[in-house]
């Protein structure tokens, strides 16, 4: 048995996701758990460097989670051999010359998504990393939620018989910054920093469909700024020039509807803040971050419509849960694992930033969509 030490440029992990969900629950719960043991019984273990502007706030992330090292020069640190995978959880404007810099460097590229700005960004990197041999992923962690884990067994087993649409309601309302501090950072709605919820969204949604459903094959998206006036961080007003709401519908390979509402701007009024309800010619589910529910055909109740009187089913009342019949880990942390194994095993990883190319494909065309006021279809990617 021997230990695999392997460096991680950890590059924009004092914002809240990177924070929490890539540092916290998953490099230092790996490193706490004693590594990544492998089949073999040897052991990878991760040694991050934090990166990033503020020294102060690197210094205090690092003290506070055992981590040894950490800096503001990241191009020292991309010159270290040790350091052979380059992470990136920096605000979308930021990311593509930081992961250009990197796959120059010969690390190994993991990054957030979106993976850039603009399709022509995001293609540039994924062809760069294909030519420069280096391996390279995406997070897509939605995948790994209990929620559609189930939601994943449930349609593996034909439940569904032929499934006929998908529907999804994701958000919750972020407060304006006056009467109450914000839950997400300003940048979010200023389109000139690259802010909205079409491009921060639909390429969540893009991998949800793709993976679970088929592939897209047109859009048809409306965004909206329904609250003009935010204030930021220092509580100064500012004019919200991005989208904060989205109401899109995707036609999928197979016939299949897809529509999602993707919202800051509402109220939460569903068991979970992301709803996806599938409905089939067999059966129906619905899946939320951790739990899935079922309704088969035989146990679905005869509504007829009759607003004369008061409704006499309990239309909740006839939904199975999906048992857990596993253990779940963290979404973030069962896609770090799966990509270090990849790294060091050379093990499949299918989610490589020509995936995450795709969902800023279908971002882009939502607000192509959003502006002309018309359907989509989804061009092939061109890769040189």
């Amino acid at each position: 048995m021997s230990t695999r030490t392997i460096g991680i440029i950890m590059n924009g992990v004092t914002g809240r996701m990177g924070t929490n969900q890539h540092l916290i629950r998953s490099i230092v719960a790996i490193r706490k758990q004693g590594g990544l043991t492998l089949p073999n019984g040897d052991i990878i273990m991760p040694d991050p460097v934090l990166v990033g502007r503020s020294a102060a706030r690197l210094q205090a992330l690092a003290q506070a989670n055992g981590v040894d090292r950490w800096s503001t020069d990241l191009d020292a640190c991309l010159a270290n051999p040790q350091d052979e995978i380059y992470f990136d959880a920096q605000t979308t404007t930021h990311r593509a010359g930081s992961i250009k810099k990197a796959i120059r460097a010969g690390k190994h590229i993991y990054s957030e998504k979106p993976v850039a700005a603009d399709l022509k960004s995001s293609l540039e990197i994924a062809n760069l990393a294909r030519e420069a041999g280096v391996k390279n992923g995406v997070v897509q962690d939605k995948l790994f939620l209990p929620g559609l884990l189930k939601l994943k067994r449930v349609i593996d087993s034909g439940f569904f018989g032929r499934i006929l649409s998908v529907r999804g309601e994701f958000g919750y309302w972020v407060f304006e910054g006056d009467w109450q501090p914000a839950q997400r950072p300003s940048w979010n709605y200023r389109k000139e920093e690259d802010g909205g919820i079409i491009v921060d969204m639909l390429c969540h949604w893009q991998y949800v469909l793709s993976n679970l459903f088929g592939e897209i094959k047109a859009v048809s998206c409306l965004g909206a700024t329904h609250i003009p006036e935010r204030v930021d961080e220092q509580g100064q007003k500012y004019a919200a020039t991005a989208d904060d709401a989205a109401y899109s519908t995707f036609q999928l390979e197979g016939g299949i509807i897809a529509h999602f509402n993707s919202s800051w701007c509402v109220r939460v009024y569903r068991d979970e803040l992301l709803s996806i309800q599938v409905d089939g010619t067999h059966g129906s589910a619905v899946a939320g971050l951790r739990e899935c529910k079922t309704q088969s055909r035989v146990n679905t109740p005869k509504a007829v419509w009759n607003p004369d009187i008061p409704n006499p089913i309990d239309f909740r009342a006839n939904w199975e849960e999906v048992p857990d019949n596993a253990i779940f880990e963290n979404a973030f942390k069962i896609q770090w694992e799966m990509f270090l194994k990849h790294v060091v095993l050379d093990t499949p990883f299918r989610w490589d930033l020509m995936e995450g190319v795709k969902g800023v494909q279908l971002a882009e065309l939502g607000l192509q969509s959003w502006k002309e006021r018309r359907w989509l279809d989804i061009p092939g990617l061109e890769t040189r």
